[in-house]
């Protein structure tokens, strides 16, 4: 019973301590920069010294399950607000936290159970987050304290596979405090540049140690799960700034040992598979820990003071690529090249295109032993590297994928990149890549059945980065860009065939897939209105007939039809002013009727598959609407096409795709609309377009369609996704305004506004019908207003005056509603707030008293 009501108690004081004081509602899942907003009249518990040592007290004397509660609250004690205390009594209040910190060490079984173990290391963590450096060395145990969280830090490291998860901690408290010694003004030894070296060796030398134990066992790899590996270099990256060289020296030494092994296994004659899988997880750490030593030169020096060790360990490296290459095609470690990849990574952000690489000494010690003087020829190796790891890796989707990323990333055009691309573009391995983009070179473009479908994902960022390449000496040399395209055409002309004689359709299918990846890519790279042009002049008409027969043939199969729509999609962008057609061309008129026609076949197929069931209605419909959905969008509003042309000439397919959008949204349920975030973020911003520009389209639909696109409307306002919240906001601000117009036109009453305001007269018939409709959405703003956490108030505003002065009776009503749910006390407040949300608004004039 005891237990059970100290358990109780626990739980309590843990909740009053992490409650949120002053609504600043923080994200829970970060616990990075967290202070807790005491209240200023519980200073007088906090103050007494009692109460942190009847919770260290606690601590030492309940069953673990309690006395990881008692830790917890210690944690948020940690994290009081420093200006609760006057300084005299902050540095007694921490001198008490230090001496609970060192009685824990001292008598450290308790922290073997591992809920205990993890919530001192967040304990540990919060002592810095809350303390400055220079107030930790003026506290008396100091210097005990810190070599006992050192070791403690150590053994947690050799430990790797106990609590994983709370190293972050420990390596966070690291972390902070080598990063705040440039600030101490403290004239008390911070000691770190004794200890942060030995955690920086404990780290490196656990994660060698830890690979045998992984690989002879078949336990988690701890390397597999990178997002934690990258955070944790990152943190090690700045612990080891204190004696920089003794970790580089340390580092060297590591390397050429796993290295002469690893050759010695290579060559020695009983090649052991299992000896050499180990040396190569050895050697994927240290390049890792290369990496992250390389990488972190950026953030903390900008002179040379720390390019030797660089210079050093990046040599190293780059003879291990050559090792790792020259075994080709027969073996091949993932592990290695993923970190070899990252490590180039890291190389290119800190050495390639940077003005200090000239004088640089990791480039005068990379000269004398590889022969690499400067960025070109490291670009070269990287290009050589990348088109090695194309034509050899093909099987291994994460190194392909990784690799594709790396090209991606070097060939990204930002102005001050121009240079670096101009470089790119002459080096023969570049030159072979823009001539010889086939599956002959390249087997992971290949189509056969031996590669799965999430394969040819990866085409579309290889063809992206080929075509930035391609474009950089491009200029208006159509017949460069044709021989780009040759591969491309040439399958064309295959699925061609095959559709036309109807067998081998799988083939056919495999190779359109990897065919709309392609394009997609390289539209998504064309953004003149010279290059964009060209791709237009290729695909119109032939090919784009090829994709709208495929959409047609194999509307069930999402695999298939979702590529091609994206690169509808795609087309349809007018990013850049690319699709800046000639005055004299048809071509924007031709585009927007090709995707029209490509929307309404999918949505009518699509509604003939009738009811599908709860795992299948989002990859068989849903996801095919929203990308029809994004490409209208991007039609409506590309401004490329005049919309009224259609409607003179008798064209239908302006219509036609209405329709369609129309029929597909009616097979959405509401719920649907919400729930699936990329079909809202693509159906509000296109109601968005329609509202703005195509309110005589609105005004003409049936009342059924009318309530459903309000209700839509309605409930997305309150959607917690930005995006279409405002989205909601500013369709109901243009249907209102429109309403508000109209009714303006109506009391002039002169024989030419009657004529021409048929489609309004519609849209208000339909209001007066339904009165309900405005009247909940101004309710919905009014409360969102007044008791929400409201995060786009601006756009929340425009609708607003528009709803009050259509409904100032129900507004009345509303308002005295509201005031009267208030208590008593917040009443009067209220009330002034409303006539302050009126004051100096003049009725009947919207425009003007919106902004107001």
């Amino acid at each position: 019973q005891q237990q059970s009501l100290a358990m109780q108690l626990l739980k309590l004081v843990l909740n009053c301590l992490n409650f949120d004081f002053i609504g600043n509602s923080a994200d829970e899942s970060a616990d990075d920069l967290c202070t807790v907003q005491i209240p200023t009249n519980w200073r007088t518990v906090f103050l007494e010294p009692e109460t942190l040592d009847l919770f260290f007290n606690l601590y030492r004397s309940l069953p673990p399950m309690l006395s990881q509660l008692a830790l917890s609250c210690l944690v948020q004690f940690a994290s009081a607000r420093r200006s609760l205390f006057s300084n005299p009594e902050r540095a007694k209040y921490l001198g008490n936290l230090i001496k609970g910190v060192k009685q824990i060490l001292e008598n450290p079984q308790g922290l073997s159970d591992p809920g205990n173990y993890h919530e001192f290391c967040r304990f540990l963590a919060r002592l810095k987050t809350n303390y400055q450096l220079g107030e930790l060395v003026m506290v008396k145990d100091y210097p005990e304290v810190i070599q006992l969280i050192a070791n403690f830090t150590i053994t947690s490291l050799q430990h790797w596979e106990f609590a994983p998860n709370s190293v972050h901690y420990l390596l966070t408290l690291w972390q902070r405090m080598v990063a705040s010694v440039p600030f101490v003004k403290s004239a008390e030894p911070h000691l770190l540049d004794t200890y942060a070296p030995e955690i920086t060796k404990a780290y490196i030398t656990s994660r060698l140690e830890c690979v045998p134990v992984v690989i002879r066992d078949g336990l988690e790899d701890p390397l597999d799960d990178t997002a934690t590996v990258f955070q944790q270099l990152e943190q090690l990256c700045t612990v080891s700034r204190c004696e920089y060289e003794k970790t580089c020296t340390l580092l060297v030494q590591l390397f050429d040992q796993n290295a002469q092994n690893y050759q010695k296994l290579l060559h020695s004659s009983s090649r052991n598979p299992l000896e050499i899988t180990v040396q190569e997880g050895r050697l994927a750490w240290l390049v890792y820990f290369v990496g992250t030593f390389v990488g972190g030169r950026l953030t903390y020096t900008s002179t040379n003071e720390h390019g030797g060790g660089g210079g050093e360990l990046s040599c190293r490296v780059f003879q291990l690529i050559s090792l790792m290459d020259a075994q080709l095609p027969q073996a091949s470690n993932e592990k290695v090249e993923l970190a070899i990849l990252w490590f180039l990574d890291q190389f290119r952000k800190t050495y390639v295109g940077d003005q200090l690489q000239h004088t640089s000494k990791v480039y005068a010690r990379m000269s004398e032993v590889l022969g690499i003087t400067d960025d070109n020829h490291v670009l070269e190796t990287f290009m050589t590297k990348i088109v090695t790891n194309l034509k050899y890796r093909g099987r291994c989707e994460p190194v392909i994928s990784r690799t594709l990323q790396f090209l991606n990333d070097l060939s990204v055009g930002y102005p001050f990149y121009c240079i670096l691309l101009k470089k790119l573009v002459k080096i023969e391995a570049v030159k072979f890549m823009l001539q010889n983009h086939t599956s002959k070179h390249f087997p992971f473009l290949s189509v056969s059945d031996n590669y799965s479908l999430s394969d040819l994902r990866c085409r579309t960022v290889f063809y992206t980065a080929l075509t930035r390449l391609l474009m950089v000496d491009l200029g208006e040399d159509e017949d460069e860009f044709e021989n780009f395209m040759l591969p491309l055409t040439i399958s064309f002309e295959s699925v061609t065939q095959i559709l036309n004689s109807s067998f081998e359709q799988e083939a056919a299918k495999r190779m359109l897939i990897g065919l709309a990846r392609d394009l997609r890519g390289i539209a998504f790279a064309l953004n003149t209105k010279t290059s964009y042009t060209m791709l237009f002049d290729w695909i119109y008409p032939t090919y784009i007939s090829v994709l709208q027969r495929a959409i047609e043939l194999w509307y069930r199969e999402p695999m298939c039809t979702t590529p091609i729509l994206k690169l509808m999609a795609e087309f349809m962008q007018n990013r850049s002013q690319r699709l800046n057609f000639d005055v004299s061309s048809p071509n924007g008129i031709l585009l927007f009727r090709e995707a029209s026609k490509m929307i309404c076949t999918y949505g009518n197929q699509i509604l003939s598959l009738g009811t599908l069931s709860k795992d299948q209605v989002y990859p068989l419909k849903l996801k095919g609407i929203s990308i029809c959905y994004s490409a209208l969008k991007s039609a409506l509003c590309g401004n490329y096409v005049s919309f009224g042309v259609f409607k003179l000439y008798g064209d239908n397919h302006f219509d036609n795709v209405l329709q369609a959008f129309v029929k597909m949204l009616l097979s959405v349920s509401h719920s649907d609309l919400l729930q699936y975030r990329k079909l809202s973020q693509s159906y509000y911003p296109l109601l968005e377009c329609l509202t703005q520009d195509h309110m005589s389209f609105v005004t003409s639909l049936e009342p059924h369609v009318l309530i459903y696109i309000f209700t839509s409307i309605s409930e997305g306002l309150t959607a917690v996704d930005t995006v279409v919240s405002s989205s909601c906001c500013t369709s109901l601000d243009y249907i209102v305004t429109y309403l508000f117009k109209h009714l303006a036109k109506e009391g002039k009453k002169t024989l030419r506004c009657r004529e021409i305001s048929q489609d309004g007269q519609r849209l208000l018939h339909f209001m007066q019908q339904n009165p309900e409709v405005l009247q909940q959405m101004m309710s919905i703003l009014m409360n969102t207003i007044i008791f929400e956490d409201c995060r786009n108030q601006w756009s929340v505003s425009r609708p607003l005056l528009g709803l009050i002065l259509l409904n100032e009776k129900y507004f009345s009503e509303l308002r005295a509603t509201l005031i009267t749910s208030q208590p008593d006390n917040k009443r009067e407040v209220l009330d002034q707030c409303f006539r302050n949300l009126m004051e100096g608004v003049e009725q009947n004039l919207l425009v003007k008293n919106r902004d107001r």
